[in-house]
């Protein structure tokens, strides 16, 4: 971890037990935890949302050209 031995991690956390006391630790492993939770969350959504974005939208149904067909009608209509 990081080249660090057993004896130099006690070391580490002796030093942030004097800083911040033994009172503050839990809060700050709280709020580090919600923030990595938050951090995964927000970053799932990311990976959904350009998931989504990457997708084939499934082709459009055809729409007849009313408008074409009409005169195809009129015009064979008025041929006889």
């Amino acid at each position: 971890m990081f080249g660090l031995g057993p004896m130099e991690l006690i070391i580490v956390f002796l030093v942030i037990l004097l800083i911040f006391g033994a009172k503050r630790i839990p809060e700050i492993a709280q709020g580090l935890g919600k923030g990595i939770t938050e951090f995964k969350k927000a970053a799932r959504e990311v990976t959904n949302e350009i998931d989504t974005s990457t997708k084939v939208p499934p082709s459009a149904p055809q729409v007849k050209n009313e408008l074409k067909e009409e005169k195809t009608t009129d015009t064979s209509s008025q041929q006889s």
